[in-house]
């Protein structure tokens, strides 16, 4: 395997005053410089949505937001991350939390969706979706109705050598069991993995 190594982040902050700031990363020091830049205007770009989705259409007055990020995946020429907004408005039972997440393959100089992941014509959203019955089960979720299947865009990073799969508040759970996270070996997929792909390299030894 070629020698690669972890891209330089640097976090920057939009503050708006007291309890109102949302940090975010930004890709430094990449040699190639159009993916630099694909990266940290995806990267803004999905800060502002988040941003938007919880000010957007809201008569209530913002109390608090707060906006952080994981790094997830640094490896491999891999490089996954979450972006995640908590907005608490004036009188709100509670606050509102999204993330969403961003996979980019540096080896290829590209954004990484689901489907991206997997060899083509292969049935990822099936095998994802009865794994996640299957922890569903086994973890005793209680479910707002029954779960069929994953989207086929449906929000996920990449950790190591696992694929986790997530669910927005209130998306397939009650508010009280949080964001839903169904974590899946990378070797629980490997038959339908795509082998020069980002889960392929993550599986590979070495």
């Amino acid at each position: 395997m070629p020698i690669s190594f972890p891209v330089s982040i640097q976090t920057f902050n939009v503050n708006s005053g007291p309890k109102k700031v949302v940090f975010y990363p930004q890709v430094c020091f990449l040699h190639n410089h159009s993916l630099k830049q694909l990266i940290n205007q995806a990267i803004v770009f999905e800060t502002q949505q988040l941003i938007y989705t919880q000010v957007g259409n809201m008569p209530s007055t913002v109390a608090e937001m707060l906006g952080s990020y994981e790094i997830k995946n640094n490896q491999r020429d891999v490089l996954s991350l979450s972006l995640l907004n908590y907005t608490y408005h004036d009188r709100a039972a509670h606050g509102m939390t999204y993330i969403k997440s961003l996979t980019f393959d540096l080896e290829k100089g590209s954004s990484i969706q689901l489907k991206d992941l997997f060899k083509s014509g292969s049935d990822y959203i099936g095998r994802i979706s009865t794994i996640i019955q299957e922890q569903i089960k086994e973890r005793d979720i209680q479910l707002l109705e029954p779960f069929n299947q994953i989207r086929p865009d449906q929000d996920f990073y990449i950790a190591d050598k696992t694929l986790v799969v997530y669910f927005q508040l209130y998306e397939i759970t009650p508010y009280v069991y949080g964001l839903p996270m169904f974590p899946i070996s990378v070797y629980d997929l490997q038959d339908i993995v795509k082998e020069d792909g980002p889960l392929g390299r993550m599986a590979q030894n070495g």
